[in-house]
Order: structure tokens, then C-alpha cells, then sequence
């Protein structure tokens, strides 16, 4: 039950604390997220601007785009976390967070809500790390920092994005 409650805490820190910045001609649209940076973070171009990006129609945000698709990262998960084999009966969830900067640079990858297990979570981010070329995320075509989620959930010992 904690996992739920650190994403929500999460999530209000990044809306609440370091607010909801509105750009010049308001509403839902032009809204941007501000991630609130506890530390810095070596290969941020701008560590007080670093986005996550909520990609609404219209918006011009476009969220950073990984090396591989879901499914793609999935079967890299499947097949590299050796923590699962033969535990076809395990079950948890997580979340992964994942820094990439203007450049297209993964500079920084953890586990933001963890498992029960953390030779689990070392092993996840383990794979999560092999990905270090990614698209910029982007607002109105200009390149920025953003900050990427990928919730997980295992069922009898699969990973599913």
C-alpha cells in the first residue's frame, strides 16, 4: 500500500512544491511540470528545468523517446532480470525514473518506487541503463531535460510495462 502513496507524493511534489508553471496564455494546454531536483545531476544541460513532460493535443510538448519500444524493453526485462527465473509465482510492481537530458542522453536512472526485492530493482535498472541514446523530449521543437516514468508490474514472474 506504501507504493501508491509514494507516487502520489511524488506526483504532488512535482505539481505542488515546485508548481504547475503556466507559459503566457494560460490553461490546461500550456501547462508545464517543473521536477523538483533534490540533488544535481551530472550531464543535466538545466538542473532547474528539468520537465516531465505531459503531452495534452495542441500542447507542443513531446515527451522523450526511449532507443526501444515498451514491448521491445519488456523482452530485455524478461529475459535479463535473473532475480524471476524459476519464480513463476512472484508478483510486485515498481516505478523506474529516468533522466534524459537535451541532448538525448540518459544521465540518470533509478528506482523511484521499489520493489520488495532490491537485488530486484538493481537488476531492472540495470537493463533500464543499457538504453543511453534517446530522443529529447521537446516544447515548441526546442530540445529540454526531462524526466521519464516507466511503471512496471510483475505477474507470476513476468514484467509488464
Amino acid at each position: 500500500m506504501i507504493k501508491p502513496i509514494k507516487l502520489l507524493s511524488f506526483l504532488s511534489l512535482v505539481f505542488l512544491f515546485n508548481a504547475c508553471s503556466m507559459q503566457q496564455g494560460g490553461g490546461l494546454k500550456d501547462m508545464v511540470a517543473v521536477v523538483q531536483m533534490k540533488d544535481p545531476v551530472p550531464g543535466v544541460c538545466n538542473l532547474n528545468y528539468v520537465l516531465s513532460i505531459m503531452p495534452f493535443e495542441g500542447n507542443g510538448q513531446e515527451e522523450a523517446v526511449a532507443p526501444k519500444t515498451e514491448a521491445e524493453i519488456e523482452e530485455m526485462l524478461n529475459s535479463q532480470v535473473e532475480f524471476l527465473k524459476g519464480k513463476s509465482d512472484y508478483n510486485d510492481e515498481g516505478m523506474v525514473g529516468i533522466i534524459v537530458n537535451c541532448k538525448g542522453k540518459m544521465v540518470s536512472c533509478k528506482i523511484d518506487n521499489e520493489t520488495q526485492s532490491p537485488e530486484l530493482d538493481e537488476q531492472i535498472v540495470a537493463v533500464f541503463n543499457t538504453l543511453k541514446e534517446w530522443k529529447a523530449g521537446t516544447i515548441h521543437g526546442k530540445a529540454i531535460d526531462t524526466m521519464v516514468l516507466y511503471s512496471f508490474k510483475i505477474k507470476d514472474g513476468h514484467i509488464s510495462l
